[in-house]
């Protein structure tokens, strides 16, 4: 009695952790619940070698700068993953811009620090405020009520924007040094505290070059140009107190009066690396939060109904060990949801699925036992010994099935991806926590109940109706 006593208080402990966890831990909701923005990406030969298909080598090269750039975007629940032989899928959940993403995801982000060439001071400031006016008149031809009506005077405007970039990028000079001596990016507030900037970090190599470069530049006026692809973004002035060494430390800040979106954007595109393969977006779809507000009204009312159909069958059935197989169920609802939340699994319909999937087996793991006790009862041995009996005899049986069941649980999550993966997860905690209720929780109300209620000891029939004992 003691012993099922300080299962009881673990049980009672483990319900109102998970009531804790689930109050405190919102569930997280994938993409076709929470809506969002589904990309659909092309992987293309190179310019070189247009003839040359990218092999899966390349396309998982192209995934894994793709998955860098979209860590960096804050959108929890991402699913990058590969589609035939050449596309890639991904889709962001509660991504609201999805024309941002695909510019994110698509841009090359070729970081390039070159000199200003001798003598091109004078021009370079009157290239500068050309640039300057060109964005202006850009800026006011796109607004809302004008864009319409402007189409000519934009592509006009943009086509000198174009040209007055790419003669400011003539006044640079290579020095050598690119993104990939970068090892990290990152948005910080500037001194002032008013704007944002991009604090930069180099490789060895990289902080040598740097320190070169800032050396020959330091005190004469001339600026270093940060290109993004091949666009000046920023143009700093080395101070002649570092004439003598340059800037050493491997270190660095990109200022171009930057605000926090600026900022977070550009240090995401240099972290994010250089895309090894020309990629063009075939589909942007975007899934609204209507659709998925009514997914999980519908999978709601789907998994309420099922769950009542099954907790009414199994009082009228089997009794009182019904009954007890119903609060065990409850239970484990509760524990399999906290876990769900504690692990981070993303809520999708699949593993919804495979969350109700699992309530059956739960349920199935309570009718072999109370099967065995049957059986056990109709042998004539007394309800105790026929209760520990069956919990004995049927635990065999369920370890089989619920191991067959998470080895094919555990091969989806090796060969599956996506939604699958997520149908494969759920259902393999909930195998775990049906194991747990099933044997723990169930047998210890079991026994409780038998063995401290001397009146349910003398009414077999409680748990086998029709039972004669010869």
């Amino acid at each position: 009695m003691q012993k099922q006593r300080a299962y009881i208080i673990l049980i009672l402990a483990l319900v109102a952790a998970a009531i804790a966890i689930l109050t405190t831990i919102p569930p997280q909701l994938g993409l076709d619940l929470r809506g969002g923005a589904q990309l659909t990406i092309q992987v293309n030969p190179t310019q070189e070698q247009p003839d040359v298909k990218p092999t899966i080598e390349d396309v998982e090269a192209v995934q894994r700068v793709l998955e860098n750039r979209i860590n960096e975007f804050g959108v929890s629940e991402t699913t990058v993953q590969t589609i035939g032989e050449d596309k890639i899928l991904i889709q962001l959940p509660g991504e609201s811009q999805p024309e941002e993403a695909e510019r994110r995801l698509k841009g090359t982000a070729k970081l390039e620090f070159k000199q200003q060439k001798q003598g091109t001071e004078g021009e370079f400031r009157a290239e500068s405020q050309v640039r300057q006016q060109r964005e202006l008149e850009l800026a006011i031809l796109n607004q809302g009520e004008l864009k319409s009506e402007n189409q000519a005077k934009i592509a006009a405007a943009q086509a000198s924007l174009q040209q007055s970039i790419q003669a400011i990028a003539n006044l640079f000079e290579s020095a050598g040094l690119t993104g990939t001596n970068l090892t990290d990016a990152r948005p910080q507030p500037d001194a002032t505290g008013n704007r944002w900037e991009v604090a930069i970090n180099f490789d060895d190599a990289g902080g040598k070059r740097f320190a070169e470069l800032t050396k020959n530049l330091a005190g004469t006026g001339r600026s270093i140009g940060i290109f993004l692809d091949d666009e000046l973004i920023s143009s700093p002035v080395v101070g002649p107190e570092f004439a003598g060494t340059g800037i050493t430390g491997g270190r660095a800040v990109i200022t171009g009066n930057f605000d926090l979106e600026g900022a977070n954007d550009l240090a995401i595109q240099i972290k994010g690396g250089s895309l090894p393969f020309p990629v063009a977006v075939v589909e942007n779809r975007t899934v609204g939060a209507t659709l998925g507000q009514d997914s999980i009204r519908r999978s709601i009312i789907a998994g309420s109904v099922g769950l009542v159909l099954v907790l009414i069958f199994m009082v009228l059935y089997y009794r009182l060990p019904g009954v007890i197989a119903d609060v065990a169920l409850v239970v484990y609802g509760l524990l399999t949801m906290a876990c769900y939340a504690l692990v981070g699994v993303t809520l999708t319909l699949p593993g919804i699925a495979g969350f109700i999937l699992s309530i059956g087996m739960a349920v199935d793991a309570n009718v072999l036992i109370f099967e065995r006790t049957r059986e056990e009862l109709r042998a004539g041995k007394t309800l105790y010994r026929s209760v520990e009996s069956g919990f004995f005899r049927a635990f065999s049986s369920i370890l089989d099935s619920n191991v067959t069941t998470a080895i094919a649980c555990l091969a989806l999550l090796w060969l599956g991806s996506g939604l699958v993966k997520g149908f494969a997860i759920t259902l393999l905690i909930g195998v775990g926590v049906s194991m747990f209720t099933a044997i723990t929780c169930s047998r210890t109300l079991m026994l409780l109940v038998v063995l401290s209620n001397p009146k349910v000891r003398q009414k077999p029939e409680l748990f086998c109706p029709n039972l004669n004992i010869q």
